[in-house]
């Protein structure tokens, strides 16, 4: 990759660095907003949800318009709105004796914002880049997310040591240099945008759905279920570290950095080595999902912090060497004029998978450990059997047939 291009791309990167970190950053610090807003784990819970729900919804709109009008044209806007919601919650806990209800409001609208961003940076992606060097460019993009979902609990904790309400300013002074990066650095060919009318847009999406629903939907399903149990464990042991383990403030978020880690590691190396080797993508997915239901069955039979994280690493493992092979699936799936609009679907279901995740866990827990992590562990072997009959891979000619 020449310099120049490197330096592109690096911008774009910085996209779905500043999006994971929308409930990543949070996520450390639930125990003190459980604390100073008087609330129950499953209040906090919500926290995540109204954030990732409006994404979620959004997203699909965000796939469309940029399909029509041009990725950069939808995704600045979408930054800068993300900021300004993490701003609008800051001044809410800033400012007002009971600021959870604007919290919340503050948030759906950084989800708004959120919605379709990180999609859209994997279909400019997915446009400029072609075969085996699209799956290398996904894997790095993969990267910079996890690398986000890395630091993310080490910044929390750092930052909410001036305030627990802290972290929400940091969302505006992150995404607003970001925004104006992409917009004036990151190129965009509008060549391969669609001239399709509304209708024979949707004749066409509606085509590729005929021919690919069983295969697309199984993609979707690993993907909202990979962030589902990543977020789902990360908001508990968030929890378990100060009440069992007597774990506070930047050690901690250094502690659920470690399954981070692993995940980012990995996706990074995943879409290296899985670049051109498209024969093994759907092994590898299938084992990976049946890693990771591993790992959940075991979780309950540790109580000391080693091993209990030690298992949490491998579980990021298993993550991380699932989602570039799917986001490279997905992106080729379809022509550049509609590539928008299936990784925005795709993001949709990653979104809801994160929204249901952390108050799912909070419910969860009152069944007990075995039930909770038993129960996670049937989910994730039940994906990984879909995954087993329904996932068709394309063949190298296929891919890179574009």
């Amino acid at each position: 990759m020449k310099k120049k291009a490197a330096l592109q791309f690096a911008v774009l990167c910085g996209v779905p660095f500043v999006m994971v970190l929308g409930n990543s950053m949070l996520i450390p610090v639930f125990p003190q907003m459980k604390q100073a807003m008087s609330l129950s784990q499953f209040q906090v819970g919500l926290i995540v949800t109204f954030f990732s729900i409006p994404a979620g919804l959004l997203i699909p709109l965000a796939g469309f318009l940029s399909d029509r009008f041009g990725r950069k044209v939808i995704m600045v806007p979408a930054l800068m709105v993300y900021g300004v919601g993490g701003l609008i919650c800051g001044f809410a806990a800033l400012t007002l004796r009971k600021p959870y209800y604007l919290l919340l409001f503050g948030r759906a609208v950084q989800g708004a914002g959120a919605g379709g961003t990180y999609q859209l940076a994997m279909a400019l992606t997915g446009d400029t880049f072609q075969s085996s060097e699209r799956t290398k460019a996904l894997g790095l993009l993969e990267a910079a997310n996890g690398l986000g979902k890395v630091l993310s609990p080490i910044l929390g904790s750092l930052i909410a040591l001036l305030s627990w309400y802290a972290p929400f300013f940091a969302y505006g002074l992150l995404a607003f240099p970001i925004a104006l990066g992409v917009w004036f650095l990151v190129p965009e060919n509008r060549k391969k945008l669609s001239q399709d009318s509304l209708t024979e847009y949707w004749t066409k999406l509606k085509g590729v759905f005929k021919e690919q629903a069983v295969h697309l939907a199984a993609c979707y399903l690993v993907g909202m279920v990979a962030l589902f149990l990543l977020f789902g464990v990360l908001s508990y042991v968030s929890d378990v570290l100060e009440s069992t383990y007597r774990i506070f403030g930047l050690t901690k978020g250094f502690v659920l950095a470690v399954p981070v880690f692993s995940m980012a590691l990995t996706s990074y190396l995943s879409g290296l080595y899985l670049s051109n080797k498209q024969s093994l993508w759907k092994p590898i997915i299938v084992a990976a999902m049946f890693g990771a239901a591993v790992s959940l069955a075991l979780l309950p039979l540790f109580a000391k912090l080693v091993p209990y994280m030690t298992v949490l690493f491998f579980l990021g493992i298993s993550i991380g060497i699932v989602l570039p092979p799917i986001n490279s699936l997905i992106t080729g799936a379809t022509s550049a004029d509609r590539r928008g609009i299936i990784t925005c679907l795709y993001g949709t279901v990653r979104f809801f998978g994160v929204a249901i995740g952390p108050p799912t866990f909070g419910l969860a827990i009152e069944l007990g450990r075995w039930a909770m992590f038993l129960g996670c562990a049937g989910l994730a072997a039940i994906t990984a059997l879909t995954a087993l009959f329904a996932i068709t891979p394309p063949t190298a000619s296929e891919y890179t047939a574009e």
